[in-house]
């Protein structure tokens, strides 16, 4: 089997949602959401980013959603910016929790790459503490320097929804990643604090305005861990061919996302059977960035993924699938975590 990195996951929030529940969810497995230790076991999950997520209120009155982004074109509004004092309780607690799984022997938090091959040699999970959204970081960045202690690695200066730090996409499909203006002058120093301590930058819901900035300021690859191509699926959320040939001149890396509403071409959210989508992007992907620069971002336990992966202990089906699809093992294993591993090497040295 082919041990996967993977490039994004959600199951922090579960966690967060019923934490008196956790050693179920986790080390048992209860049989929801994408993914729990034996469950990964099972698909050859090594590791990957483990994200960060400040939830926005929701009201009583809130329209369904999912039935609006199952039926586009759809252009929903983004939340109102959290504050750091609210934000900032909510990132210690999961991030607790993700300590709190690495206590259990099962998981190692991993700040460098010996780190991660180390985890991973030892079969234990080999997590990265990445930030999706930085609201739990003031503009005066002293508290980005707490969450690096912390083993913060990996962070995205917006989820979409505005931050003190740049915009991001609106939910649109139809639509361009052209969605606003750019990195605030806080975001700008936030982008020149992370190159300092290696940590890196996830381009991933910054629209394109913002992906200019960092383009422009930092000195790492760039890098989009969850994100797909625009030329197939017109979402706000995926990556213009201008975008992927930036991303390929700085030796980074895009991580193919799982989220039925980014690789469907008609932009709809219900999941699907069959391969084609999925292959149509990450062939798109290859052909722009080359074979070294692509591999997996699910988005596990923070989106509707395709059927035949159904959760993390389907990986092995889509591998099977891209082996069919003509990838021989060597390309196999570059997508499922060898790029990963290289591009975290040449980002945090």
């Amino acid at each position: 089997m082919i041990p996967v990195f993977d490039g994004h996951n959600d199951f922090l929030l579960r966690l967060l949602r019923a934490p008196e529940h956790r050693d179920t969810i986790w080390l048992k497995g209860e049989g929801k959401g994408h993914l729990d230790l034996p469950r990964m076991k099972a698909g050859g999950f090594a590791g990957g980013f483990f994200a960060v997520y400040i939830p926005s209120p929701v009201a009583h009155d809130a329209p369904d959603y999912e039935a609006i982004m199952d039926a586009p074109p759809y252009d929903l509004p983004l939340p109102d910016l959290i504050g750091t004092d609210a934000a900032q309780p909510v990132a210690a607690a999961m991030i607790g929790h993700l300590m709190w799984m690495e206590r259990t022997g099962t998981l190692a938090i991993c700040r460098t790459v010996a780190e991660i091959r180390g985890a991973m040699a030892a079969g234990k999970i080999a997590a990265i503490l990445h930030f999706e959204g930085a609201e739990p970081i003031g503009e005066d960045l002293d508290a980005l320097h707490l969450w690096h202690a912390a083993g913060l690695r990996s962070l995205g200066p917006v989820w979409s929804r505005p931050t003190v730090f740049g915009h991001g996409v609106p939910f649109r499909f139809p639509g361009t990643p052209d969605s606003g203006p750019g990195l605030t002058a806080a975001g700008k120093r936030l982008v020149a604090e992370c190159n300092a301590l290696k940590i890196m930058i996830d381009l991933s819901h910054l629209n394109e305005a913002g992906f200019n900035d960092v383009a422009a300021l930092s000195d790492a690859p760039l890098v989009a861990t969850h994100s797909n191509a625009h030329a197939i699926t017109p979402s706000t959320r995926n990556l213009t061919d201008r975008q992927l040939a930036m991303i390929a001149e700085s030796d980074g890396m895009v991580g193919l996302n799982f989220a039925t509403v980014f690789l469907r071409e008609d932009g709809r959210k219900s999941t699907f059977t069959g391969w084609d989508p999925v292959l149509r992007h990450l062939d798109y992907l290859i052909g722009k960035l080359g074979e070294n620069r692509v591999g997996l971002g699910s988005d596990f336990d923070g989106a509707t993924v395709p059927a035949d992966i159904g959760d993390v202990a389907g990986l092995p089906r889509l591998l099977a699938a891209l082996r069919a699809h003509g990838f021989d093992d060597a390309l196999l294993a570059k997508l499922a975590h060898q790029n990963w591993l290289a591009l975290l090497e040449r980002t945090w040295g």
